[in-house]
């Protein structure tokens, strides 16, 4: 790994063990193996370097269980495919829960931040393009449409139900089959 690559795993080391508020420049750099001034050189600060340690770190895990949650769903209905994903849900919320709460600690942060904010949202709007992929490649019979439709309702929902199981771990606040009969009801069928 290169100093960029060490810094990225240090931040995520520090941040996961102190939380985002505790942790100091110098702590990711003796956690990385690195100078102090190796952050300002590939990241500009410590707050963009956290930023992208907690977006790759929490993207990739959570964004490689649900691909894989989407993918069982292939050859089912989109919806039963739904439910899958959402009954699936709570194991990849309690596996990353510590990742989640720093992310939630750092929202405050990039909410707060023009520059963070910007940083993020080309993170973002992958997020959604990477689960449309994955929507559109274990249901081919949507379209394009419908696919981003569907990324972009399972990234909200992700987002809000992993506030929920940060404030009551072990208690889905929506599973799979709720949600199925949810969208019966609201298609009317």
């Amino acid at each position: 790994m290169g100093n960029r690559e060490d810094l990225l795993a240090g931040a995520r080391k520090v941040i996961l063990e102190r939380g985002v508020a505790k942790a100091t420049a110098r702590d990711i750099a003796s956690a990385a193996g690195v100078s102090l001034a190796a952050i300002g050189y590939h990241f500009g600060s410590k707050d963009r370097l956290v930023t992208e340690a907690l977006a790759d770190a929490l993207g990739t895990a959570m964004g490689d269980a649900m691909e894989d949650l989407i993918g069982a769903g292939a050859g089912q209905s989109p919806l039963a495919g739904a439910a899958l994903l959402w009954n699936g849900m709570p194991e990849v919320y309690a596996a990353n829960h510590e990742a989640m709460l720093a992310s939630m600690e750092n929202i405050v942060r990039i909410v707060r931040s023009a520059e963070a904010r910007a940083q993020l949202g080309d993170q973002l709007g992958n997020a959604v393009a990477d689960l449309a992929g994955s929507v559109r490649a274990a249901h081919p019979e949507l379209d394009d449409a419908q696919a981003t439709a569907i990324g972009k309702l399972y990234f909200a929902l992700v987002q809000g139900l992993g506030v929920l199981a940060l404030l009551r771990p072990g208690e889905p606040a929506l599973d799979g089959d709720e949600l199925a009969l949810a969208v019966r009801a609201l298609a009317g069928t």
